[in-house]
Formats: structure tokens, C-alpha cells, sequence
């Protein structure tokens, strides 16, 4: 059990309230009243034409992609340090992941490397907006409509990210948003795809609903998918909605308690780059050296803090590398980097715990070091 989780959800809302209502009308499965309002209410927020609910993240960007046709025969350009359900949703459709690097600025996927990724088989560009960084969405419209792409937004990480003042999963043909329960706002298990088009949105909620025809009953004229949302779900996840606007300003306070605390460590934030909102899902460091990152999880994890590790770059990932690659930046990234505790209830002083401990990580580090340069005097 842990002191400080890397993670834990605020369910301080009328999350009860409503999913009792669901108990009372008994309507728990995929239909209710709960779906339609948090679809209303969640295409409100981020600022979109039509939003869907799905049962989760993964989903989300497989329907995405079905949605635009992608199968076989197509290439999707996806960074490779991203969670691996990014990359998975790809290979689903049949189609081919190609990898591209990050940017050490920001985390996020590369324009120029995507530009030189291209084919005459690109279909289109997944953009993940990773730990709420939004990517340089100017440079990849226009790369885009240079080549004749789609853009899917995946912003599984990135409720409350914005870009140029304009929420992230509205700048390309599909966003789509993971709802697990570490995610900014939780439905347990749940997703939701946005678009502002009316044709791909018809598109999605048919595929999602097990290809039913919309004008007879029980006829299914696509094969479909069992991708609904219950009712109970969306119930929390409008519960959740009502208060991100608050998760989202905590965590951004939380991550400059972090920046304050780790002043003058060897290490570096994922920090806000750009005309941009970060929101923060994850409040990140990478650490100088390769060699400090799992001494200090494990320095960290023997004070009851729990971490995670930068996802691992999914080229390297046995199942997508039969083809030797190399991402520099985005390994440099995976192998030194670290998840701190980032959850809207911590405080400050339970920050500065945190920190005190890296702090004194390095410290010892640096004593051990003079030691050694005193002993060899």
C-alpha cells in the first residue's frame, strides 16, 4: 500500500447521486438518460460538433479509424513513445503502424520526422497529445492537407489540454478520449470519440452499435462492433465533467508545487511549451543520467511514493520490431523518464514530501561523489 499512489480518482461528486438513479429506473446497460446528457455535455466542453461515447480509450481510436476507411494496405504515422493501445488500434484495422520520433522539447511527435515518414500508402496521422502536452497541431494540419491525410487526435491524456486557446481533439477529423480510472476524469472503464463532421460521426455511432440499420429493427448492414457505453458510466463520467474544470486547475497547481520543489535537482519537467494549456494528466521528469531513473523509483517506492516509468518507445516492443529502428529522442525520453504522483487531492506539503525525497536522492549522489574524489586525493 502506498503513501502516495502515482495515481487515485476524486469521486467527491454526484457520482452516487446519479448512478443510484440509474439503479432506481433500472436502466444500466446502454441505454438511459445519462448517455445522451454527458454527450451533450461533453461535446460543450471540449467544443465540438457531435460526441459518442464508447466503452473505452482503445476503442475509441479503432472506431476512429474504421470510420476513415483505414485497413489494409494503409500506413498510419504514430509516434513511438506512446501507451501501446495507440499503435494496437492501428493494427487491428490491418493497416501498418510507421513510427515516427519526438521533439525534446515538448515529448511530442516530430512534424519533420512525420513529413519524412510519408508514402504514397500514409492514410493519416495519429497525434497523441502525451501527458496533456498538445502536439504542434498547426504544422501537422498543414502537412496534412499538403498530402491529402486525416488527423486523428488521440487525447486520452489531454482532457483540458488546449492549443492556441482551442481544446485538443478538434483540430483533426476524429479525437478521441480514454475515461480509465487514472485518467483526468473517470468513468471506470469508458471512452468518447469527437468530431465535427456529420457523415464520419453517423459512421461511428453505426460501427459502434453493432452495424444496426437506423430504419429496421434488428437489421445489421455493416459488420459492427459491441463499442457502447452503459448508462451507469455515463452517469459518473457527467458526475466527473461537472467538476474537471476544478481536477484540471489542481493539477496544474500540483505541477508547479513539483517545479518549486525540484529546483536545482539533475532533473527536467515536461513542462508547458508554447501558446498551449498543459493539463498535466502526468506531471513528468526525466532524470540527467539513465542510471539515476530506477535507483530513484526504488528510493522512491522504499518511502511508500509510487511511480511509473515514461512509457517505453513501441518500436522497441517485441511484436512491432522485426524492422531494426532507431527513435533517439523518444528513447532518450522512455529510458530516463518518470511519473510522479499527480492526483487532484495531493497538497502541498504532501509535494514536498515527494520532492524532499528526490532531493535527497541527489544529494546523497553528489556526497557519495566528493567522497570518492576526496578519497582518491
Amino acid at each position: 500500500m502506498f503513501k502516495y499512489p502515482v495515481y487515485q480518482p476524486s469521486l467527491s461528486g454526484n457520482e452516487k447521486k446519479y448512478v443510484n438513479e440509474c439503479l432506481d429506473s433500472t436502466w444500466i446497460s446502454s441505454k438511459g438518460k445519462f448517455i445522451p446528457q454527458f454527450e451533450e455535455a461533453f461535446k460543450a466542453y471540449v467544443g465540438s460538433r457531435h460526441a459518442a461515447t464508447v466503452c473505452n480509450g482503445t476503442v475509441a481510436i479503432h472506431l476512429a479509424l474504421l470510420a476513415l476507411g483505414v485497413g489494409p494496405g494503409s500506413e498510419v504515422i504514430v509516434p513511438t513513445l506512446t501507451y501501446v493501445a495507440s499503435v494496437n488500434a492501428i493494427a487491428y484495422t490491418g493497416a501498418t503502424p510507421v513510427f515516427c520520433d519526438s521533439l525534446k522539447s515538448t515529448w511530442q511527435m516530430d512534424p519533420d520526422d512525420v513529413k519524412r515518414k510519408i508514402t504514397p500508402r500514409t492514410r493519416a496521422i495519429l497525434a497523441v497529445h502525451l501527458y496533456g502536452q498538445p502536439c504542434d497541431m498547426d504544422r501537422l494540419i498543414e502537412i496534412a492537407r499538403a498530402h491529402d491525410l486525416f488527423i486523428i487526435e488521440d487525447c486520452a491524456e489531454a482532457l483540458g489540454t488546449l492549443y492556441k486557446g482551442r481544446h485538443v481533439g478538434t483540430f483533426g477529423d476524429v479525437g478521441t478520449f480514454s475515461f480509465f480510472g487514472n485518467k483526468t476524469i473517470t468513468t471506470g472503464e469508458g471512452g468518447m470519440v469527437i468530431t465535427n463532421d456529420d457523415t464520419l460521426h453517423d459512421r461511428m455511432t453505426h460501427f459502434k452499435g453493432q452495424g444496426l440499420a437506423k430504419y429496421r429493427e434488428y437489421w445489421h448492414d455493416v459488420i459492427g462492433y459491441n463499442y457502447r457505453m452503459t448508462n451507469i458510466c455515463a452517469a459518473i463520467g457527467l458526475a466527473q465533467l461537472e467538476q474537471a474544470d476544478g481536477f484540471i486547475e489542481q493539477k496544474r497547481r500540483v505541477a508547479e508545487w513539483y517545479r518549486r520543489g525540484l529546483s536545482g535537482a539533475p532533473i527536467t519537467m515536461h513542462d508547458e511549451v508554447g501558446d498551449v494549456r498543459h493539463s498535466f494528466w502526468m506531471v513528468s521528469i526525466l532524470v540527467d543520467d539513465p542510471a539515476d531513473r530506477d535507483p530513484l523509483r526504488d528510493t522512491l517506492r522504499e518511502q511508500l511514493i509510487e511511480t511509473r516509468p515514461v512509457f517505453n518507445p513501441v518500436h522497441s516492443m517485441p511484436m512491432y520490431s522485426s524492422a531494426f529502428q532507431r527513435h533517439p529522442v523518444a528513447e532518450g525520453l522512455g529510458w530516463r523518464g518518470i511519473n510522479l504522483p499527480s492526483y487532484p487531492s495531493l497538497d502541498d506539503c504532501s509535494v514536498d514530501e515527494i520532492c524532499s525525497v528526490i532531493q535527497a536522492y541527489f544529494s546523497r549522489d553528489i556526497l557519495s561523489s566528493a567522497q570518492e574524489e576526496v578519497g582518491r586525493a
